[in-house]
């Protein structure tokens, strides 16, 4: 039996479902993302967890304990709210000790566990100020602070990076997983950021339309997607249209190609612009890759590497190159490599 399961979820508004069975099962000290677009049911779902939503149908257990029909404060889970919900008239101690205040805690064990709290998201010595005398990392951390300050069974992280800016929200990313590890504290983050869900998480749970598309860790997700969508959603990917051509073979813009495809029905052909590599045309390549050919409609800097968009007979493609890379003339013609085995076949959906 799993620490925290998630056993067929369901939540309707009215005639439109939010959370559509969903199942997880989460082992004790692990970290799990939810990842996905807005109105996926993601939010939904930990709102069930953490009892702030009713279920229609299914069922929550916590270390074997059912706790579907507990009220929010029974169930000992930390939350950490997108806005932070910090309390302004109070200060950053008084924020971090109402979680234990509420459960009639000792004042010199509050005085004591406010204290470590405030010491472990490194905002010592600043337990007197208020709210708005704080940056927007600091009120994160305070957030932080008073979800773990009552040691949750469960800390539960909705969308609480996404108000702070990038560079800040990298060093929270880190600092985030840091302290999850070495509490060994069961975490479920939603999220629809995806370097978020890949660095943060040991499992990410991609969310669409209420459902759970995929689970996995990073690297299931992004090299071996189950579904369209999951490739589409996950990374960047280049969807190149495929046809049988008379012999059976695959053809793509026009020219056989070494890839795998569904037993019948039209499909795409999903790449990373990462694995693509561009060539000259009259260069020769192995009967293990793929190649097309187009020509370069022009070149973008984006920092750490160069975005080069391709057009060819089947349409466009955006191909990765490393910063540095020797440059490429706009109308030049081209060839566009990749391997076979980073081909990623999906059925085609109706527009």
């Amino acid at each position: 039996m799993s620490y925290l399961e998630l056993a067929g979820l369901q939540k309707r508004y009215g005639a439109s479902v939010a959370v559509d069975d969903v199942s997880l099962a989460v082992e004790k000290g692990e970290a799990v993302a939810l990842l996905g677009p807005s109105g996926c049911g993601k939010t939904t779902t930990l709102r069930m967890l953490a009892g702030l939503v009713e279920p229609d149908r299914g069922a929550i257990r916590v270390d074997g304990i059912a706790m579907t029909n507990l009220p929010a404060h029974k169930r000992n889970m930390g939350y950490v709210f997108q806005s932070y919900a910090l309390f302004p008239h109070l200060s950053v101690a008084g924020n971090v000790a109402f979680g234990l205040e509420e459960r009639r805690r000792p004042k010199a064990e509050i005085a004591r566990q406010v204290e470590d709290a405030l010491a472990l998201v490194r905002l010592a010595g600043l337990d007197q100020r208020r709210p708005r005398e704080l940056s927007g990392g600091q009120q994160q951390r305070v957030a932080l602070a008073r979800a773990l300050v009552i040691h949750p069974s469960v800390l539960l992280l909705d969308e609480s990076l996404s108000n702070l800016d990038a560079k800040l929200r990298d060093a929270m990313r880190h600092e985030i997983r840091s302290i999850q590890r070495s509490l060994g504290i069961t975490t479920l983050f939603v999220t629809h950021d995806q370097v978020e869900a890949l660095t943060m998480c040991d499992r990410i749970a991609v969310m669409h339309r209420g459902r759970i598309a995929q689970i996995g860790t990073a690297e299931d997700i992004y090299e071996r997607p189950a579904t369209r969508f999951v490739a589409e959603f996950v990374g960047r990917a280049n969807a190149l249209p495929a046809t049988r051509g008379p012999d059976g073979k695959v053809l793509l813009w026009n020219e056989p190609q070494p890839v795998a495809a569904p037993a019948s029905g039209e499909f795409d052909v999903f790449v990373r612009p990462q694995r693509m590599r561009i060539v000259p045309l009259s260069e020769a390549v192995g009967s293990e890759n793929v190649r097309v050919s187009g020509r370069i409609l022009r070149s973008v800097f984006v920092g750490d590497h160069v975005e080069v968009l391709v057009e060819g007979a089947g349409g466009q493609l955006t191909v990765e190159m490393p910063s540095g890379s020797p440059a490429l003339a706009e109308g030049a013609e081209v060839a566009v490599i990749w391997r076979a085995q980073d081909s990623l076949p999906f059925p085609r959906e109706a527009p």
